[in-house]
């Protein structure tokens, strides 16, 4: 008795006494429901079905009345197609409540699904607001364009003005150095009057 007693574990129930019922996989059980349930739910059932009882009618109808199994009233006839329905009943429930569980499953699993792309979603669309607003300070192809324009067009103004600006420290230095070359104008003729109306320097000697 003793050792019984230490045998026994307190971290789990004590085993019921009396008639032990026989156990069954559930999971089993509920397939080998639903496949009856998907058998009876087709027009093959209900044609295989009506063949049977016609076939039923016509024998304990027309047949000799000693080889009748089930004379009119058909009682054996009602009593299997009871049984049936009882049964029937039961199991098409089985199959519709297994049907549910897996949709409320599958409707957790779209509703999971659901959100991350909610939030997927939202979080794309700070995404591009941020780079939109980041764009936004970048500089796009026109404004480079119309800048490096008005770069080029300064850069040949700047080269227009250091021709202007060689060519006359040219026609300076040749004024300087006691002649000028024939056909070409000066830009600055105000050195050819002085300030006495005469005239100096090459206008002098013309």
């Amino acid at each position: 008795m003793s050792e019984q007693r230490r045998a026994e574990r307190l971290d789990q129930p004590r085993e019921p006494r009396g008639v032990k019922l026989p156990r069954f996989d559930p999971e089993a059980f509920g397939r080998w429901s639903e496949g009856i349930a998907r058998g009876m739910g087709t027009a093959n059932f209900i044609v295989y079905m009506t063949v049977v009882i016609a076939a039923w009618f016509g024998w304990n109808t027309l047949a000799p009345a000693n080889l009748r199994f089930d004379p009119y009233t058909f009682t054996f006839l009602t009593l299997v197609l009871s049984l049936q329905a009882s049964y029937a009943a039961p199991l098409i429930l089985l199959a519709q409540n297994r049907q549910t569980d897996r949709d409320r499953v599958a409707l957790d699993e779209d509703r999971r699904r659901a959100t991350m792309q909610k939030a997927d979603t939202e979080y794309l669309a700070r995404e591009v607001a941020a780079l939109r607003i980041a764009l936004g300070e970048v500089a796009t192809r026109d404004f480079l364009r119309s800048e490096l324009a008005r770069l080029a067009e300064e850069l040949d103004a700047a080269a227009q003005r250091r021709q202007r600006l060689e060519r006359r420290q040219q026609e300076r230095g040749a004024g300087r150095g006691g002649g000028e070359p024939l056909g070409e104008p000066r830009d600055e003729p105000a050195g050819d009057l002085t300030r006495s109306g005469r005239l100096e320097g090459p206008a002098r000697e013309r």
